[in-house]
This record gives structure tokens, sequence and C-alpha cells, in this order.
């Protein structure tokens, strides 16, 4: 009931959002705006080896008071999540996540009411113009996506996970770890076939390539495909309270 009336709110009087982004090699936490400007500099510390949801609280409940006071909170999660569960978390160990409350079990810890989405989405909510069918794809520890129809935010679907090469899956063909096996340079050919096959199965107006491995990215691409800013993940954390 608490949660239900806070989404009613008018955004005007959330002042401070706290900002966590879940990712397979870092979790960051950083306090936003309604408009998504960053009002304390983030803080980030390693992803736990082998981290069950026990560990991630433990870690958040050292990370988040030195950010100072907050109204709000986000959370962005690798994975597939709904109702303020966890479904899936690939890289994180889903047999340890399944079912997961990570948003009932954050506000509790944390004292304020939060929202979890998929890190993708929330990308998505600080980058996209609003017109058409654009894309957000995020290139980390795994692949991230999500999909939006002028501004409104379509129901996620983990498209990492169709198989394209052999046995492996778009997570793990495009994931850091082949990065780090195969060099950048391999790693960008197949970051252009992604693009590649997005266009003809998607047929997007835009698509915007995010997370930390966007960085290693070199060379020309479409006009309608653009790097953003790694912030962007946790800015859109903001949006998430609309």
């Amino acid at each position: 009931m608490k949660m239900a009336k806070a989404a009613k709110s008018p955004a005007t009087k959330i002042r401070r959002i706290l900002a966590i982004d879940v990712g397979g090699s870092h979790v960051k936490a950083a306090i936003v705006a309604p408009d998504g400007r960053f009002l304390v500099e983030r803080r980030r510390v390693e992803t736990p080896t082998a981290c069950p949801p026990h560990k991630l609280i433990q870690l958040l409940r050292a990370l988040v008071p030195p950010l100072g006071a907050y109204d709000r909170i986000s959370i962005g999660f690798p994975g597939m999540v709904r109702d303020g569960k966890v479904l899936t978390a690939p890289n994180l160990g889903t047999a340890r996540w399944a079912g997961f409350p990570l948003g009932p079990v954050v506000a509790k810890a944390l004292g304020a009411p939060a929202r979890l989405h998929n890190d993708a989405d929330i990308q998505g909510l600080a980058v996209i113009k609003g017109m058409g069918l654009e894309m957000v794809c995020t290139l980390g520890t795994g692949l991230g996506t999500a999909w939006f129809s002028d501004g409104a935010l379509l129901p996620h679907m983990d498209l990492a996970h169709f198989a394209l090469h052999r046995k492996d899956d778009l997570d793990v063909y495009l994931g850091d770890e082949t990065r780090r096996k195969i060099g950048n340079k391999k790693w960008r050919k197949r970051v252009d076939k992604l693009i590649a096959m997005l266009t003809v199965v998607v047929n997007y107006d835009h698509l915007y390539l995010g997370g930390g491995n966007s960085k290693h990215w070199k060379g020309k691409l479409p006009k309608n495909v653009s790097i953003t800013s790694n912030d962007a993940g946790m800015r859109g954390s903001a949006f998430v309270w609309r």
C-alpha cells in the first residue's frame, strides 16, 4: 500500500532519488534529481563473486549511507524482473535469484519506496527522444536490450539469450569475457553483426549503444545508431518515478 501511494505522488515532491545500478562486474550508487542530474558523485564497488541476494543487500547497506538523504530508490538489475521480483540473473546466478523480491527487500533495508527495473530499460529512459521505435543495447558483462515506441517502454524481452553462434547466445557472443578473449578488433566486428541483425529484425528508427564496453567502440556508425554515456544507466533512475 505504501509503495502504491508513493507511485501517485506528484513528481515535484520527490527531491532526491537513490539510483542503484547492479552490474555483473560493479555495483554503483548515486543520488540524482528528478530531472536526472547527479546531486552526489556516484560510488562504485566490485560485484562480489558468486553474489547471492543476501550479499548484495549487505553491500548496499555499506555503500549507500555516505551518499546522504533520499526520497525514493530505483534499482537497475541485469536480468528479467517483474513486479519487484527477479526472474532471471544470468550473470549473477539465476538459481540463487529466481523469485527473490529485490524491490521490497531493498525498500525495507534502505528505508524508502523502491522500484525495480531491468538495467537496460532504465538506461533507455535517459537517452530516448520519444519518437518512433527506439532500441537500447547495453554492452557490458553481457548484453542488455530495451525498446520503446513513441517514448513508451515496451514489455521487456531478453533478446540476449537468442542463440547466434554455435552454442553461444548473444550474451556470451558479445559479453566482456569474450571481448577480452578475442580482442577489441574482432569484438567490434561482432557488434557490427548485431547492428545489422537488429536492423532487419527490429527495423528500429534509432539504436543506442551503451554500457561499460561501449567505450571500446571505434569506427563509423550508421546515422540512426549512436553511442550513449554510461552515466545514462543511473540518470534514467529519475524517470522511473515520473
